[in-house]
C-alpha cells in the first residue's frame, strides 16, 4: 500500500510539473508556436513520461533477478549447512522483523573480493540481501551486523522504489525538455522563414541536449541519494546497534587503502567512498565514510 501511495504521488508531481511547464511555454508565447508548427504538447509530454518511467519500473522489476545473474549471487537458505552462511541468513532475518518488513528478503552471497553488500528487488515482499566474500573474510561479526541493517533499512524505507520514481521523472524530463528546446532552437537557426525545418540539425540538438539534461538530472538523482545513505546508516544504527554502524564504516573506511594500494574496484555499500570536494563530488552517490562516521557519532 505504501508503495503504491509513493508511484501514485510521484506520478501526480510528474503530471503537475508538465502542466506547469506547459503553462510557462504558453505565457511565454512559446507553446501557440510549437502549436503552429505541429507540436502537441501534452502528447510529447505523454509519450516521455511513459518512456521515462517505463524504463525504470521495467529496470525495477528485473532488478533481483539481473543482480543474481550479473553478480552469481548464490541463495542461501536458514538450513544452509555451512555454518557461516547460516549465521548470515539468521542476521537478516533477525534485522528484518526488528524492522517489521511484511516477508523475509532472499540472502545471497557471491564470489568478490570487495568489501560490497547491496539490497535490491521490486518491492518489500520480494527483495534481496546480498554480500560479498570479500565483506565475510575482512569484518567481523558486529560490522557485518551493522552493513546488513543498513541494507535492510534502504528496503525497509522503500529506497529502491523511491530511486526507480525519481529516475524515472528524470527520464521523462530529459526527454520532453530537450525535444522542446531542441524543436526551438532548430527553427531559430533556420536560414530563413520560407526554408523548412533542418531535422538533422534538430536531431543532433536533441542529442546534445539529453546528454546535457541527463549529466544535470545525474547530479539531482547522487544528491538524493546521498541523503537516504544517511538514513539508512541511522536505520542500520537502530536495528543493529550504534556501535556495530560505526564499527561497519569504520572497517570500510580502513578498507579504502587498499584503493590506494592499487585496487580501484573495492567498493562499500556497492559504491565508492565517496570524495569530500570537487567536481566528482555532486555525483558521489554515497556521503565520504568519514561524515557518515561523524553523524552517527553526533547522532
Amino acid at each position: 500500500m505504501a508503495s503504491m501511495k509513493r508511484v501514485f504521488l510521484f506520478v501526480v508531481v510528474n503530471i503537475l510539473i508538465v502542466i506547469t511547464i506547459s503553462l510557462v511555454l504558453s505565457v511565454l508565447g512559446v507553446r501557440p508556436y510549437l502549436s503552429a508548427q505541429g507540436i502537441d504538447l501534452k502528447a510529447l509530454a505523454v509519450f516521455c513520461l511513459i518512456w521515462g518511467m517505463g524504463g525504470a519500473f521495467i529496470s525495477l522489476a528485473l532488478s533481483r533477478v539481473m543482480a543474481k545473474w550479473m553478480m552469481g549471487v548464490q541463495i542461501i537458505e536458514a538450513d544452509q549447512a555451512d555454518p557461516g552462511a547460516r549465521e548470515v541468513v539468521n542476521m537478516v532475518h533477525t534485522l528484518a522483523r526488528a524492522a517489521s518488513l511484511p516477508a523475509m528478503p532472499q540472502v545471497g552471497i557471491y564470489q568478490s573480493p570487495e568489501v560490497n553488500a547491496f539490497a535490491t528487488g521490486p518491492t518489500k515482499r520480494r527483495a534481496l540481501v546480498a554480500v560479498s566474500t570479500g565483506l565475510l573474510q575482512r569484518l567481523d561479526r558486529r560490522s557485518i551486523e551493522g552493513v546488513l541493517g543498513h541494507e535492510i533499512t534502504h528496503i525497509a524505507n522503500g529506497d529502491m522504489v523511491t530511486m526507480t520514481l525519481l529516475q524515472g521523472v528524470i527520464n521523462a524530463f530529459v526527454m520532453f525538455l530537450a525535444r522542446v528546446l531542441a524543436f526551438v532552437l532548430s527553427q531559430f537557426f533556420r536560414r530563413s522563414d520560407d526554408e523548412g525545418p533542418s531535422y538533422f540539425l534538430q536531431y543532433m540538438l536533441t542529442m546534445v541536449l539529453e546528454i546535457v539534461f541527463s549529466i544535470l538530472g545525474a547530479i539531482v538523482v547522487a544528491t538524493f541519494s546521498r541523503w537516504r545513505e544517511y538514513r539508512a546508516d541511522a536505520g542500520g544504527a537502530r536495528l543493529a546497534g550504534r556501535e556495530s554502524m560505526i564499527g561497519a564504516l569504520e572497517s570500510l573506511l580502513r578498507s579504502t587503502q587498499l584503493v590506494e594500494q592499487g585496487h580501484p574496484s573495492l567498493a562499500t555499500f556497492k559504491i565508492s567512498s565517496g570524495k569530500r570536494g570537487g567536481l566528482l563530488a555532486l555525483f558521489a552517490t554515497h556521503p565520504p565514510l568519514e561524515e557518515r562516521i561523524a553523524r552517527l557519532r553526533r547522532g
